[in-house]
């Protein structure tokens, strides 16, 4: 009883000499408000915040819905990652075993001769002896925390790569949304590059039989040619834009999308939802790339803890129960019962340094992981902020975009009344013409640039998380 009590004594002691590594959230590194620039039109204050917001409820085109769906069924990066939070979770599972006893069911036998010599009756003899029973061996005695320490980093590990597979799903609903959201735009570049050709096939025929009238200049019949082919040019172009979107498209998709599905133009309605960008320490910490980090720094201290329960002695037990006989029909009668316990004490006295060595990588790991989680917070804040700053610029350009337009229908259509009334020379048609197709491209632009701005707005505030 006595050396009882002594033992764990000594092992209470030893348990109040280590200190646990208690993890603390570090401060994020990052102001408590957004940056004047990006204050700008704030936009609708009672919008939600983007992480309440399930990506359905924020892209409502129920085309795009349904392209979105198939790539979260298809794609392949996303299917990597889902198969990495599953590794991840059956080595926790593995890791978490190791804190309770295996046991097991054994059952053996042995047959040997015995010698003449060493046999009572003079002659030789084949002795054997059969064995049954339940068999635990070598469960280790967590009194240091050791196993929990490997178990804990183990969980925060597997919820690092559950937060990362949310992460990475996110980054590809907001990638095909971007992607769907040029192909419209590119097919409504082309529509509006067809609908020039028209006008300026038109023209030309219009200017080229005033030519033959002898009412209008071969200078002026080349230059309707010149735009008719320019024209033809942009028509190429952007076809070989739309084949291109298609197929980055079906890539990130996973699977080819049917021709249904596909967006018509930019003008077809594309209706996205206003987002209240909110307190950045609070936004940015539900990111799940930042919450990712932080838990990859939680499993960083846990092997802190790991590496100190290394210094002090480690105590495993075998034990088991069961039957023992020499004869398999004496297996089980009564007298042939029998248990073994044997205990093992591993006290580590040399090691060169090692453990000082390992629990050192582990701290500097703890550091590293700090870092990172805080590079993450400062990512995030600049992401967030470079998107708020834009959609408050994009809006006032396209605004002023469309002003431009307008005007430029104006100009273009008294031009043309103009020429075809001969007061004007065919130059002012041209030149309005120009300007107008010029300003209408970079509309198209512009309304995808500021579509393209939401959609990476409601990313980076960790929408859909």
């Amino acid at each position: 009883m006595y050396q009882k009590l002594v033992v764990l004594a000594i092992a209470a002691s030893l348990t109040g000499c280590m200190r646990r590594e208690a993890y603390q959230r570090p401060a994020p590194p990052i102001p408590n408000a957004w940056p004047e620039s990006a204050a700008g039109e704030a936009g609708d204050p009672d919008a939600p915040q983007a992480a309440n917001l399930e990506w359905k409820e924020f892209f409502t085109d129920p085309r795009l819905q349904s392209v979105i769906e198939m790539a979260l069924r298809n794609n392949r990066d996303l299917r990597a990652a889902a198969l990495n939070v599953e590794r991840v979770y059956s080595m926790y599972r593995i890791q978490r075993a190791r804190q309770y006893p295996t046991v097991d069911l054994a059952a053996g036998g042995e047959v040997y001769r015995l010698p003449e010599k060493m046999s009572s009756g003079g002659e030789a003899e084949l002795v054997g002896q059969m064995t049954t029973g339940l068999t635990s061996t070598a469960w280790e005695i967590d009194l240091f925390g050791r196993i929990r320490n490997l178990k804990t980093a183990a969980l925060e590990q597997y919820l690092a790569t559950e937060h990362a597979r949310s992460a990475a799903q996110i980054s590809l609903v907001a990638a095909v949304a971007n992607t769907y959201l040029a192909l419209a735009a590119d097919r409504e570049s082309l529509r509006l590059a067809e609908e020039t050709y028209k006008t300026q096939q038109a023209l030309y025929e219009l200017i080229r039989h005033t030519r033959e009238a002898g009412m209008a200049s071969d200078l002026e019949v080349r230059q309707a040619q010149s735009q008719v082919e320019a024209a033809r040019v942009d028509i190429a172009r952007y076809s070989g834009q739309v084949a291109l979107g298609e197929n980055a498209l079906n890539l990130l998709v996973g699977a080819p999308v049917p021709r249904d599905l596909l967006p018509e133009d930019l003008e077809t309605d594309h209706p996205l939802r206003d987002l209240n960008p909110g307190v950045p320490s609070e936004v940015l910490l539900r990111r799940p790339d930042i919450l990712a980090a932080e838990h990859q720094l939680k499993a960083a201290y846990a092997n802190i803890g790991a590496a100190r329960a290394a210094f002090f002695p480690r105590i495993a037990l075998t034990t088991g129960a069961g039957f023992v006989s020499s004869d398999l029909a004496d297996l089980f009668r009564i007298g042939t019962r029998t248990w073994n316990f044997a205990p093992n004490l591993l006290a580590p006295i040399f090691d060169a340094g090692s453990r000082k060595a390992s629990l050192k990588v582990a701290q500097v790991e703890r550091d590293l992981a700090v870092a990172e989680y805080e590079k993450a917070i400062q990512t995030a804040f600049r992401e967030v902020s470079d998107s708020l700053t834009l959609r408050t610029k994009l809006l006032e350009q396209q605004r002023a975009q469309q002003d431009l337009v307008s005007t430029l229908e104006e100009t273009y259509r008294l031009s043309e009344a103009r020429y075809k009334a001969g007061i004007d020379s065919y130059l002012s048609v041209l030149v309005a013409q120009r300007s107008l197709y010029s300003a209408r491209q970079v509309l198209v632009s512009l309304r995808l640039a500021r579509l393209g701005n939401l959609v990476t707005l409601y990313k980076v505030l960790g929408g859909g998380a």
